[in-house]
């Protein structure tokens, strides 16, 4: 294996198994920050060594391993300062249980590990952005900038906001742990939020090369799973799993052979995994049986319910789809949610109707190089006919998207608008 082809290979292995790693190493030193700096270690091992030994057959157990002897040697150095000899026993024990612990993390299953992470970023004594991005930044691998342009703030807002989450997580000596009673409830609504960014981002990656990174949707996927089992009560968590599901079932008909965007009306139906449709709809059922006003996540099952059940774009009821982002604005009021309400209105009354909508958006603060709004008011000029309008406004999203796949897309519909305005 060539020096190219082992980097790529240390990358691909990082992406798998990094968040896992940090996971396991957080639960053993009981501290995020250092379990970040153990994991990057062993990356830098891997990077020196692997060129020349080549990559593993066990490569996350090898990570795992490496990060293992640099735990014990953080532990070794602190204690032996901090020490005086007689106490050196009673370290040698601590080592030895360090290292079993670490051993049995490189055979056994990653387990709940990543599902305490979660709740563990969400303590309620970090600021409410800080655990989104921290999670975000520990579950989903993603970088400052992937996080801050799913939330429309500034790269240096979100390191700073991770900065002073793991600082806090350190002072308060935070345990790693699943909470349980009203602890858990209070920490339940943040911990839904993080595992839908998760998902988010991998169904639609915000940037890079790729238009989806399923490995994010299945972890997203599994946590919400395993949540619904802690609190099978719980409406909100039944619907964040329903709209996951019915979300990723689409997933094999959302990209063409070579990887490019397949857009919804597009798509071929007949390639949607009806397994998980059923899956989803159960769930949405599940959470509305268990009675109350439906939550922000149930409501966009419900929406994600309505393509399922068409089978075939003609018949989705564009305008109950409508009535339930209303009903979502309301109850989560957001310029994102009023401009997918725009897109429905589109369908159901007319492009001229969702324009007027779109329009009214244009002014707002939190839209302000979302490349979402150009692209939908781009695609309502396109179907008024007014074609120059319409290029505009879609080369104007390909310039603001971060993704590639979504930009060439993007630049394609300008063109094929370029050409219709002849």
């Amino acid at each position: 294996m060539t020096a190219p082809d082992v980097q790529r290979a240390i990358e691909a292995v990082w992406r798998i198994e990094s968040t896992k790693l940090v996971a396991s190493l957080a639960r053993i030193v009981r501290d995020v920050g250092v379990a970040e700096e153990l994991a990057q270690d062993a990356l830098v091992a891997a990077l020196e060594q692997w060129p020349e030994s080549g990559v593993p057959d066990k490569p996350g157990a090898w990570l795992m391993s490496a990060a293992k002897h640099r735990a014990i040697d953080r532990v070794r150095r602190k204690e032996l300062l901090a020490r005086k000899h007689e106490e050196l026993g009673r370290q040698l024990d601590a080592e030895r249980a360090l290292a079993s612990d670490l051993e049995a993390a490189v055979d056994d299953e990653v387990g709940d590990d990543l599902l305490r992470l979660v709740f563990v970023a969400c303590h309620p004594a970090v600021s409410a952005e800080g655990r989104v991005a921290l999670t975000l930044r520990l579950l989903g691998g993603l970088t400052t900038e992937e996080i801050a342009r799913a939330f429309l703030v500034p790269e240096a807002t979100v390191a700073q906001r991770i900065v002073r989450a793991k600082r806090t997580l350190a002072e308060k000596q935070v345990p790693f742990e699943v909470p349980r009673g009203a602890e858990l409830a209070e920490r339940l609504s943040s911990v839904l939020e993080v595992i839908y960014l998760v998902f988010n981002e991998g169904y639609a990656a915000t940037a890079g090369d790729d238009w989806m990174r399923p490995a994010l949707c299945d972890e997203a996927l599994r946590l919400g799973r395993i949540l619904v089992g802690l609190v099978p009560s719980e409406p909100e968590a039944h619907g964040l799993v329903a709209l996951m599901e019915l979300h990723a079932s689409r997933s094999a008909a959302r990209a063409g052979p070579s990887g490019e965007p397949i857009l919804l009306l597009d798509q071929n139906r007949g390639r949607w995994d009806h397994l998980l449709i059923q899956r989803g709809l159960a769930a949405l059922a599940r959470a509305e049986a268990l009675g109350g006003a439906r939550g922000p996540y149930a409501l966009q099952a419900a929406i994600s319910a309505c393509h399922a059940r068409a089978r075939n774009p003609e018949e989705t009821d564009w305008a109950r789809i409508a009535a339930l982002y209303g009903s979502l604005g309301q109850l989560s009021p957001s310029p994102i949610v009023e401009l997918n309400r725009a897109v429905a209105v589109a369908m159901a009354s007319g492009p001229a109707a969702g324009l007027e909508l779109v329009d009214a958006l244009t002014s707002e603060p939190l839209l302000d190089g979302y490349h979402l709004l150009p692209s939908v008011r781009g695609d309502l000029l396109a179907k008024l006919g007014r074609f120059d309008e319409a290029r505009v406004e879609l080369e104007r999203a390909a310039s603001l998207t971060r993704n590639a796949r979504e930009r060439t897309l993007l630049l394609a519909r300008a063109a094929a608008c370029a050409r219709g305005a002849r």
